[in-house]
């Protein structure tokens, strides 16, 4: 049984603050979420008990650190259901993660000619790397097609994928239209052309239980922040023999086996990818959020946030400008509401609702070809969190209609 949402949120202080002196409704959590402050103290902890660099030092305080960094490793890759915890990479994000994938795997393994497939719902992080590399080195980037409810359209998947496909890269959750993508269906359409999948799991990881050796996925991508943990820390997933073909992107110190003024070689994976200093209270801060879910049980958080969503969706209905954008089935989506008022531009909407206390996100959301498809320059966004409650939405609700209210819709 997962604990009462009134108690949970006692482990999060920033949900105690005011803003514009309201009592916080914080609705952002797709953008980042806030932080327990279990994984707050797991931080200061390691400032405070136990600083020292990693992989170096042969004293105790070093090998300590060392340990625990390592073990977060196996943390992530036991969360994810990995196959080995070597296929754990740290990266500041999933942005850096899908750039190192471009640059570290696109570059040297695709040629003049090869497609990359992508569709009309990614953020921009999984579309701009991709533009970039194929503009390098003369490759082709296709989007696939929506339906009109804001799904992926797996007839033009299987039509956009051909034996010229390499990389297809797909989020797992839309950011704005919240549409829950069938990652494994797709894996096999993408496989039976030999083509290599990519999946951008930053919104997914946070709220439904992701399991590599069944998705099917072969590199899958994720950020630290959106999960309970610390900025500045992500995972690139890849399996082994793709990432035996990946190149580092940073040479320097620790990622080295050997150095002589001649040559230099490598560590072995993932140690080879992760040189310099690295972003160790980070590490250890996701390590402290993986316990943090865990202990609630990612089952539990799928489905709270359903039942977050569904109420959230009938209750919005109630407002009579209301535009709402991706499907309209609870179960095919996760963890965000996106919607307008007609007339009305959402950063005005936005700016009301902050006076309320709430906080919402207004824009494109770093979405702009979806944003293109769906005909608007922006839409409100309402994300939602285990920590969330059914009174926050009828806040939302409430403030809303008050919106209506003073322009006159």
């Amino acid at each position: 049984m997962m604990k009462k949402t009134s108690d949970l949120r006692k482990d999060f202080p920033l949900l105690e603050t005011k803003m514009n002196d309201q009592p916080l409704t914080y609705l952002d959590s797709a953008a980042t979420s806030q932080k327990p402050k279990q994984v707050i103290d797991e931080i200061a902890d390691y400032y405070n008990k136990y600083n020292s660099n990693i992989h170096r030092g042969v004293y105790n305080l070093a090998v300590e650190t060392t340990d625990k960094y390592e073990n977060v490793r196996h943390k992530v890759a036991n969360f994810i259901n990995a196959y080995r915890d070597e296929e754990v990479l740290f990266t500041k994000g999933t942005t850096q993660s899908l750039n190192w994938i471009a640059q570290g795997y696109v570059r040297y393994n695709l040629h003049e000619g090869d497609e990359i497939v992508t569709t009309y719902m990614e953020h921009h992080s999984n579309i701009v790397p991709w533009q970039a590399i194929a503009q390098e080195k003369n490759l082709k980037v296709k989007y696939i097609t929506l339906t009109e409810e804001g799904k992926l359209d797996l007839d033009d998947l299987k039509q956009k994928v051909t034996d010229k496909t390499k990389i297809v890269a797909v989020t797992h959750v839309s950011n704005v239209l919240g549409t829950i993508n069938p990652i494994k269906e797709i894996a096999a359409i993408v496989h039976q052309s030999n083509a290599i999948l990519v999946v951008d799991g930053a919104q997914s990881v946070p709220h439904l239980p992701v399991d590599m050796q069944d998705l099917e996925a072969d590199f899958y991508v994720f950020s630290g922040h959106k999960m309970l943990g610390p900025t500045g820390i992500g995972v690139l997933w890849g399996k082994y023999e793709l990432l035996e073909k990946m190149h580092p992107l940073e040479y320097g110190g620790e990622m080295i086996d050997s150095v002589t003024t001649e040559k230099s070689t490598f560590k072995v994976i993932p140690w080879n990818f992760e040189g310099g200093t690295q972003n160790i209270e980070g590490v250890l801060g996701l390590g402290a959020a993986i316990d943090y879910l865990e202990e609630i049980g990612m089952e539990n958080v799928a489905r709270n946030d359903k039942d977050l969503q569904k109420y959230a969706l009938e209750k919005l209905a109630n407002i009579k400008s209301i535009e709402f954008y991706g499907p309209k089935d609870p179960n095919q989506r996760c963890g965000v509401v996106s919607f307008n008022l007609k007339g009305i531009h959402p950063h005005d909407v936005a700016t009301f609702l902050d006076a309320d206390g709430i906080a919402v996100r207004a824009g494109h959301h770093c979405a702009q070809p979806l944003m293109d498809w769906l005909g608007v320059s922006a839409t409100l966004r309402a994300s939602f969190y285990f920590y969330n409650t059914y009174e926050e939405i009828d806040k939302l609700v409430d403030s809303l209609k008050k919106v209506e209210e003073f322009f006159q819709i």
